[in-house]
């Protein structure tokens, strides 16, 4: 089967684009890196694409809160296309900013506030898919996956987090400490379709074996790579 058509979408100060587009190719797509800019001057780099990916990293500096600045050019730029790209059954995923990005664009449910302890982290966790999980993205996955996070404002927050679980719309939570005090220890939720996910952590900085600070030592082995994220999605884009 051919590869899927996928982008990348970025804004200035964004550094995990290429990261992203690096695991898209190993997990079967053509990946394009596209700015916000430029695809709200040719929507028809969205139009063509049968997967997208928000990639992460610092837009626009965090200014006026993160994700804020690039949240506002997807929104007032292209109006409903994102919303009418899920509304074809394509996968969205956003990642750390971009997590951020789509939930100020309402496509995902909640916020992501301050960490907890007040400081910026870096470190990396484990997840695991939570029991009800609808995602498209997290299909199939039983083994925890490992993979760093970089952030200051991870805190995932909801008024109601059961009801969200009950739902099937949290995806992801940390098996290992919770790094930033999110709600539920959750790590990653969804939209009502399964098809949108965010998640703070980079499953993209882990996509082979030697990326793991502990893989000389027997640590991270193939059922733990974040690269099963963009497998699965992939996967997912290949039927539509």
């Amino acid at each position: 089967m051919s590869r899927v058509p996928a982008i990348v979408i970025t804004g200035p100060g964004t550094n995990r684009d290429r990261d992203v587009a690096q695991a898209l190719d190993l997990a079967g797509a053509d990946a394009r890196i596209v700015s916000a800019h430029a695809l709200v001057e040719s929507p028809r780099h969205l139009e063509d694409a049968r997967l997208a990916v928000v990639a992460g990293g610092f837009s626009y500096a965090d200014s006026l809160g993160a994700g804020r600045m690039l949240a506002l050019d997807l929104t007032l730029g292209l109006g409903d296309r994102l919303h009418d790209f899920v509304g074809k059954g394509r996968p969205l995923l956003g990642i750390c900013n971009g997590f951020q990005v789509l939930s100020r664009t309402s496509l995902l449910p909640g916020s992501l506030g301050h960490n907890a302890q007040g400081d910026f982290d870096c470190r990396w966790v484990v997840l695991e898919r939570a029991e009800r999980s609808n995602s498209i993205w997290t299909k199939g996955i039983d083994d925890p996956i490992h993979c760093p996070i970089a952030h200051g404002e991870g805190r995932y927050v909801h008024p109601d987090p059961e009801s969200l679980a009950a739902a099937g719309q949290v995806a992801l939570r940390y098996r290992s400490t919770n790094p930033n005090g999110s709600v539920d220890d959750i790590a990653g939720v969804t939209d009502p379709t399964g098809l949108v996910l965010g998640l703070m952590p980079h499953p993209e900085n882990h996509i082979v074996l030697r990326q793991h600070p502990h893989h000389r030592r027997g640590g991270g082995g193939a059922a733990h790579l974040g690269l099963r994220l963009f497998e699965t999605g992939v996967a997912h884009a290949k039927q539509l």
